[in-house]
């Protein structure tokens, strides 16, 4: 399994970092934009999205790895 990618924002933008990375993976102008990226390199690595809000706090999480018990995810 791979490090969990953490949409966070960043000056004028929004970044895609790995966990414990202090460098981004990524940098767009949007959280959309950053969250498709992380969701791309969350698949292949087979771990989570963890999108933060504009204040910092962690607004959501997705996981893509394998989950023997998955929860029902009610979003989709």
């Amino acid at each position: 399994m791979g490090k969990n990618q953490h949409v966070v924002k960043t000056g004028s933008g929004w970044s895609v970092k790995g966990a414990g990375n202090q460098k981004a993976t990524k940098t767009t102008s949007t959280q959309k934009q950053a969250i498709q990226v992380a969701r791309e390199i969350a698949k292949n690595q087979k771990s989570e999205v963890v999108i933060h809000g504009r204040d910092g706090k962690i607004r959501d999480k997705d996981s893509y790895g394998n989950d023997p018990n998955p929860p029902r995810d009610k979003k989709y």
